[in-house]
């Protein structure tokens, strides 16, 4: 009785009938309990727990759609299948909709039952382990890529398969190899720091570099644009490619999707990275440009970010874009979103919509800030599904069908991602220096090669020179910064929460995605 592959109900007022059928799932290792009617069907189930049932939908008195009703009601995540002698339409529709595994047709013989009760009760378990036969075989295989001279693009695809990996592992949680995808995540952080420390630099004096975040205008936007056709520029700020790949299949139902990538600039920060976007420039030439932005961040002013609108006028005008009209929103509240998404249609006459969203980035900062939410994103399958959850749900989502609705093509991008620091690394600074965890610039600052870039001519890196001396230090891999005199404050506040700033896949690898209308398909 233990060694049971499932114990099954089968209801069907000619049961009788059925006992080839009975006899060969019990050959196979299942246990039967058979009834002729509903009623002593819908009994039986408030007594014992039944891994499956198989129901006949012709049955006099009640017939199988009435008893799968209360069955639901009884535990809805009970399994049936469904037996029925009519191919009607309507009676599939209400199948379907009622969450019935699946649907068979009389006359059924011993083996598709069979497999029917197979499928619908081991699935899972098969499912699990193929994924971890998949894996182990994948592991060698990313492990001899990692002893080749690889390019960004064979980082991106081995990142991507990563996280393929680590969206599986979410759904099959009970596969017990989340620890060796976690090592192996690290173990090509350590490469992936030493492949940008010699290439980052040599991308910043040649045009055949891999896209970083002052190209996404020119390179994805400008095109679009130059066809006389709408987009919307939406920058999720601090969205992974984690995220983005948990919400592709919502994307998919309403757009058809070409995804491309970008390396973000250094540090990975809004200042740097998403101000570069915007302006299409390095932020050394930034702040040359713009002095009040300059000013900005030489103070730490509140916001780093409130010339975005301007930077992107200025960035259309090079390309002789000037006449596209531009209405560009930052949201970083639910009701500022609302508020957007109720005047949508007040913007549909523009060229360009550019829309900046901090929901991503709040989640990644409180964090570290709030127990409860804590509690909620404790690792990146909590985050992952954390963002999942706020889309689906969003306004923003029922925008982005607006748009769709009304042929606009949509670049969806991130200024940066997020890691999850683990390894705290002492540091000293000068007072002046800045206060970020994965990255800081000031005087004297200095900490152990081994866990930081440490940058002592910030343009050779196209990065400001503020004060005398200027300098630059930014965490690899998995490291934050700590000050000597403020070690277990900074733990017990860092340790574990989700930051950027500084050299990983999770930050500087990011998705654009060209989105288009589908009704372009039609």
């Amino acid at each position: 009785m233990n060694n049971s592959r499932g114990y099954i109900l089968w209801v069907d007022d000619e049961i009788e009938h059925l006992k080839p059928h009975i006899l060969f799932l019990e050959n196979k290792g299942y246990n039967l309990l058979k009834v002729n009617n509903g009623q002593d069907a819908i009994a039986l189930v408030k007594k014992k727990y039944f891994d499956l049932i198989l129901l006949d939908q012709s049955m006099p008195g009640m017939d199988g759609l009435e008893v799968l009703v209360e069955l639901k009601k009884n535990r809805n995540s009970q399994l049936v299948i469904m037996i029925t002698k009519t191919e009607d339409e309507w009676l599939m529709d209400e199948a379907i909709t009622s969450q019935v595994e699946q649907l068979l047709f009389k006359p059924v013989n011993p083996n598709q039952i069979f497999m029917a009760c197979k499928q619908a009760l081991e699935k899972n378990k098969l499912g699990e382990q193929k994924a971890t036969r998949d894996y182990l075989k994948d592991f060698q295989r990313i492990n001899e890529k990692l002893r080749e001279n690889l390019n960004p693009e064979n980082w991106w695809t081995i990142y991507d398969n990563l996280i393929d990996w680590q969206l599986k592992f979410d759904q099959y949680k009970d596969i017990g190899l989340d620890s060796i995808l976690q090592e192996q995540i690290q173990t090509c952080n350590k490469e992936f720091s030493l492949f940008i420390e010699k290439s980052y630099l040599n991308w910043l004096k040649i045009k055949e570099r891999p896209n970083l975040s002052t190209d996404i205008v020119k390179r994805y936007v400008k095109p679009i644009l130059n066809e006389d056709k709408k987009v919307c520029l939406l920058v999720v700020d601090c969205m992974r490619h984690d995220h983005f790949k948990s919400i592709l299949p919502i994307l998919e139902s309403i757009f058809t999707v070409d995804v491309d990538f970008k390396f973000s600039l250094l540090p990975t920060a809004t200042p740097y990275s998403r101000n570069s976007i915007f302006s299409g420039i390095f932020p050394d030439e930034m702040v040359k440009k713009y002095p009040q932005q300059a000013k900005d961040m030489q103070t730490n002013a509140p916001s780093l970010n409130q010339y975005e609108k301007i930077f992107l006028q200025d960035q259309l005008k090079k390309y002789n874009l000037q006449n596209k009209t531009i209405h560009y929103h930052k949201i970083w509240a639910v009701q500022e979103g609302k508020k957007f998404r109720n005047k949508i249609k007040d913007y549909l006459q523009k060229d360009i919509l550019a829309l900046v969203v901090n929901f991503v980035d709040i989640l990644a900062h409180n964090s570290s800030q709030t127990a409860l939410l804590k509690e909620m994103v404790p690792d990146e399958t909590g985050y992952r599904s954390a963002v999942k959850s706020w889309f689906e749900n969003s306004w923003l989502l029922e925008v982005l069908k607006e748009l769709s609705q009304n042929n606009w093509t949509i670049v969806l991008t991130s200024d940066h991602g997020s890691i999850r620091v683990q390894n705290d690394v002492m540091v000293a600074a000068d007072k002046g220096a800045s206060s970020g965890v994965r990255y800081k610039y000031g005087r004297n600052l200095n900490t152990n090669k081994k866990n930081a870039l440490i940058i002592k001519e910030p343009s050779r890196y196209r990065l400001p020179e503020f004060g005398p001396q200027p300098s630059y230090i930014i965490a690899k891999e998995d490291s934050y910064f700590v000050y000597p005199n403020d070690i277990h404050k900074y733990q017990n506040k860092f340790k574990n929460s989700f930051q950027h700033g500084g050299i990983s896949m999770e930050e500087m690898m990011v998705p654009v995605a060209v989105m288009r209308s589908k009704k372009n398909d039609i």
